[in-house]
């Protein structure tokens, strides 16, 4: 075999050379441009008056309810002044319900304490128990599988209480979140299956406090509705601590309603690509929220994050070559109404969507970006991803896999 001269030698190395430099100088391209989006959302970004006037402004913004359209209205109103080349609404489904002024758990018969009120909610989309309310004893479980093992002659009759704590020693409290989550979307049906006449849901937090915290739940079909009432961590620990001791009968009172579907909308705006406007990068969060606080980071920030994308992009004069859509999705809490109607439409139209990106973990200081996919294509497109990783250390901004968005 003939060997390379020492000249051929030479221009492979020349030419790998040159390849490392251009890499090297399109790396630093792309850091000066990540800086300056950086240095201009820190300097010059509105989205703190827009979530100020999200949240103050309208406040929780509970599926179909008024609050929800004033908040489409708001962000359309945002989305059309910042040049996009297309703002609309999208028509979705979603649930209604009206969560009413009595909410009430009561604890009636102590030997140890007595009569004590609880700090309680009642979970999204939960029966009511009509105005005279309902009186039981409560049976304390960790888990649905629990209930299936006590069954009807246990649980029939009486007011399961799902008392299963959030993991405190997750890093990731997400992943805490849910581990116990269950109890509370499905504890009512299950406890429902076997009998029981209303159930209680310790409160998803990992704090101890009065707070008690709202939520989705859900009925299986088949299944007779029952009550289901979210109490204070706090008010957990100390039903559970007389539950050791004693017999313990509560009072239920709440005048809740789910009522018929109605209409509402996503609101999507979007830039054309320069160069390949049929590939898509979605940036989104959720413009609904539970109707007792103000949503600000659950998902007011998410979605202020998706606006201040496209005023970035405006302010620093960049044309992207792929179509940036930004979507503020409607009903993500109890049903995922919105995703579901973009889903469809975008599939009838055949789309294709090289990523979506949502932001649904809280307005905080950044912490990076988790990635999921279909099993087929994951492991290469992560691995295409990771070599953006050195242009995001700077940022102290880590890649990981698992935990996309609803």
């Amino acid at each position: 075999m003939k060997k390379p001269s020492h000249f051929l030698f030479a221009l492979l190395l020349s030419t790998g050379f040159f390849t490392l430099n251009a890499q090297n100088a399109k790396q630093e391209e792309d850091a000066y441009f990540i800086r300056t989006i950086y240095d201009t959302a820190l300097t010059e970004a509105s989205c703190y008056d827009w979530l100020y006037h999200m949240t103050k402004g309208i406040g929780g913004r509970l599926a179909g309810s008024p609050e929800s359209a004033a908040a489409i209205s708001y962000s359309r109103h945002i989305l059309d002044t910042l040049g996009m080349d297309t703002v609309y609404l999208q028509p979705c489904t979603v649930p209604t319900w009206v969560r009413g002024e009595a909410e009430q758990v009561r604890i009636v018969n102590s030997e140890q304490i007595g009569t004590q009120e609880l700090h309680a909610l009642s979970l999204g989309h939960s029966v009511g128990t009509g105005p005279e309310g309902l009186v039981g004893e409560v049976i304390e479980v960790q888990s649905l599988d629990e209930v299936e093992e006590l069954g009807r002659a246990q649980i029939e009759g009486k007011i399961v209480f799902y008392n299963r704590p959030m993991d405190a020693t997750q890093l990731n409290t997400f992943s805490a979140y849910g581990g116990a989550v269950d109890q509370r979307g499905l504890g009512a049906s299950k406890a429902s299956e076997y009998g029981a006449i209303g159930a209680l849901v310790r409160s998803m937090t990992t704090r101890l406090d009065d707070v008690p915290h709202t939520g989705a739940m859900r009925y299986a079909e088949g299944v007779e509705p029952i009550p289901a009432m979210a109490i204070s961590t706090n008010d957990a620990e100390l039903l559970s601590r007389l539950l050791r001791k004693e017999k313990v009968r509560v009072f239920m009172r709440s005048d809740c309603d789910p009522t018929p579907p109605a209409t509402s909308y996503n609101v999507i705006g979007e830039i054309k690509g320069s160069e390949y406007p049929d590939e898509i990068i979605l940036i989104g969060g959720h413009l609904d929220s539970w109707d007792v606080g103000e949503g600000a980071h659950d998902d007011g920030a998410g979605c202020v994050h998706a606006m201040e994308v496209i005023e970035l992009l405006r302010k620093i004069n960049y044309q992207p070559k792929r179509t940036i859509r930004c979507v503020l999705f409607m009903n993500e809490e109890s049903g995922l109404g919105g995703a579901r109607a973009y889903w469809k439409a975008s599939n009838d139209a055949q789309e294709y969507h090289m990523a979506a990106i949502e932001s649904d973990r809280g307005g905080f200081t950044p912490r990076g970006f988790s990635f999921e996919a279909d099993d087929e294509v994951f492991t290469s497109k992560f691995q295409q991803v990771y070599t953006w990783l050195p242009l995001l250390e700077p940022y102290g901004l880590e890649l990981s896999k698992g935990g996309s968005g609803a």
